[in-house]
């Protein structure tokens, strides 16, 4: 039973962070003031949710690892996007 609330609780934090790095994403202000800082704080969280995925990939069932390996492509993909914009 603690190892099927582990792999639940460790998905559940790596979708949480996922859904945290997108908004920082979406939310961010190129011509902005703070741009720099938002830059720095969105690198901060994709580094944190990496580390979420990994974590939860370790226990994952066959499903959660199929949305884990879609979450680490999307970050991917933010990534590219923002090193675009540097």
């Amino acid at each position: 039973m603690f190892y099927q609330n582990n792999k639940q609780e460790a998905f559940q934090a790596a979708q949480n962070n996922m859904t945290e790095t997108q908004s920082l994403y979406e939310s961010i202000v190129k011509d902005s003031a703070s741009y720099g800082h938002q830059l720095k704080h969105l690198k901060q969280e994709i580094n944190e949710t990496y580390q979420q995925i990994e974590n939860a990939l370790e226990v994952a069932s066959e499903h959660q690892r199929q949305q884990l390996e879609t979450f680490q492509n999307d970050l991917k993909n933010i990534v590219n996007e923002v090193n675009e914009l540097s």
